[in-house]
């Protein structure tokens, strides 16, 4: 039983008109090789666990590719992570559900990002931000590609989701790319400015704020459309307001959900997972 009701809200919405961000802004050279390396393998039931490297936009990026024994066609997923407790904060997030995931003949990809390295909120620069973030939602893309050129992979079945900061680049990227069919999105905000001066402050800060500006996650929220897309949030999260939350969800044009649980910016709650897969469930048709 939930011990805090849980809101949910359903909308049925015609697809929305272009929003002024700049999608040309995450281009990139698609024929450049993808250089994937497998570094170790394991079996976890009738799952095979990759543990693999690729060729972002220029470094490698540690990620695992979850694949299943059965044949495809395969539903698939790119898995994002959070900024949040060391443990986590990283490819394994979502492990465990990508694993359940394979049993059931689903494809899943989950990578680092920039802020999977230690300390990276700390020491980051804020006058890099906006090159990075450039770079960082380039470098999903990239993940992209290499999941949806796995044997048996079927284009039209492919899901993202994303956490905290996860969900935050995968509105960017979804908005300049449109081949995922569905996104789950938790615990984001609608303005990066919202999370950039918890650890330091840029030198010229109006400056700073013109120039992230134009990459703020609800600038790319209405590109989604007609994917349908699920927003979960949580009504302890001391990172994210029920006024944010609103704003969020009020920019995608998509079909769309949004569910606020009892729980705090981790939402590592069974409630927040199931509700998760039984929407990939749905909208990917799993069996």
């Amino acid at each position: 039983m939930r011990t805090l009701p849980t809101l949910t809200l359903m909308v049925l919405a015609a697809v929305a008109p272009a929003c002024a961000a700049d999608a040309d802004l995450f281009t990139y050279d698609h024929t450049a090789p993808l250089e994937s390396h497998e570094v170790g393998r394991e079996m976890r039931g009738t799952a095979t666990l990759h543990d693999i490297t690729f060729v972002g936009t220029k470094d490698p990026i540690k990620a695992y590719l979850v694949t299943p024994a059965a044949p495809g066609p395969h539903p698939a997923i790119l898995y994002v992570h959070w900024l949040g407790e060391p443990a986590t904060t990283n490819r394994t997030e979502f492990l465990d559900e990508a694993v359940a995931f394979a049993q059931r003949g689903v494809v899943s990809l989950l990578i680092d990002t920039m802020w999977a390295k230690p300390k990276w909120y700390g020491t980051r620069v804020p006058e890099d931000d906006y090159a990075a973030s450039v770079n960082q939602v380039i470098e999903i893309r990239r993940a992209l590609d290499l999941l949806l050129a796995q044997p048996g992979v079927d284009a039209q079945r492919v899901a993202y989701v994303g956490h905290d900061f996860g969900a935050m680049y995968g509105m960017l990227a979804g908005g300049a790319d449109r081949r995922a069919k569905t996104y789950v999105f938790m615990a984001g905000v609608p303005h990066f400015i919202d999370w950039a001066l918890f650890a330091h402050k840029p030198k010229d800060l109006e400056g700073y704020k013109a120039q992230i500006a134009p990459l703020d996650p609800v600038n790319f929220l209405p590109r989604l459309a007609p994917a349908p897309v699920f927003f979960q949030f949580g009504n302890k999260d001391e990172y994210v307001s029920a006024t944010q939350s609103a704003e969020s969800y009020a920019a995608a044009g998509a079909r769309k959900q949004m569910t606020t649980y009892a729980a705090g910016h981790d939402l590592h709650t069974a409630e927040v997972a199931a509700d998760r897969v039984a929407w990939l469930e749905r909208e990917l048709g799993i069996k």
